[in-house]
């Protein structure tokens, strides 16, 4: 009787600690997750957001390069453009090149939006450049002056809406990394309480253990 009651008790603490041990590999599991979720938000964070935010900034530049050229080329009145061409096809080039990166990084809907309107006001701008510099005296002036600056003006205000998205969606990726972080205090936290319901068992079954060899030995002097 004692032998089935000894081995009915063993069977429920076996299966108890089998239940605390699934348990454990649960947690860490989940906590592994969460670290992995963690990282892959700070590299997106790097490659996806801050990396290309700053070659839109460099997008701006060559913008702000092609206007001078430009307005260089209107107030000397030049009537041989071929070097103002060759100078902003470079600078035209130098954007493509951003642009084509810019579009193999992982892209929210809105900024899929904002890039296709930026890549048209860019194609416009590029080709008004190409007809201001083929033009020579007033005629030059009239349509820089018509459509030239809001042809830029536009691009500028194309490209600045892309720019700022960034940090919209670097701070959605801060706040997912705040849950990822919670989740895994949560997990540690579970973590310990498991191990202090482990040590009270332990000493539980040592004190019970001893509980019946006082017994034993007591009922062996009787």
């Amino acid at each position: 009787m004692k032998f089935a009651f000894s081995l009915k008790n063993k069977l429920k603490i076996a299966f108890l600690l089998f239940c605390i041990m699934c348990c454990t590999l649960l947690i860490r599991f989940l906590e592994d997750k969460s670290v992995n979720k963690i990282n892959e938000s700070f590299i997106s964070m790097y490659n996806d957001r801050l990396v290309p935010a700053t070659d839109l900034y460099f997008v701006a530049e060559n913008l702000y390069h092609k206007n001078t050229i430009l307005q260089d080329a209107l107030v000397n009145n030049e009537s041989h453009s071929s070097n103002n061409q060759l100078q902003i096809k470079k600078h035209n080039q130098k954007i493509d090149s951003v642009i084509n990166k810019y579009e193999l990084t992982l892209l929210v809907k809105q900024e899929k939006a904002f890039l296709k309107d930026l890549k048209v006001a860019l194609n416009i701008q590029e080709q008004l450049e190409s007809k201001i510099l083929a033009l020579t005296g007033n005629e030059r002036k009239q349509i820089y002056e018509s459509i030239g600056k809001s042809a830029t003006a536009q691009t500028l205000t194309k490209l600045s809406a892309l720019i700022k998205i960034q940090s919209k969606v670097g701070d959605e990726l801060i706040r997912d990394s705040k849950i990822f972080v919670s989740g895994t205090k949560i997990y540690s936290t579970f973590q310990g309480i498991l191990a202090v319901f482990i040590g009270i068992m332990i000493v539980s079954i040592i004190s019970a253990s001893n509980m019946v060899k006082i017994q034993n030995d007591k009922f062996n002097l009787n």
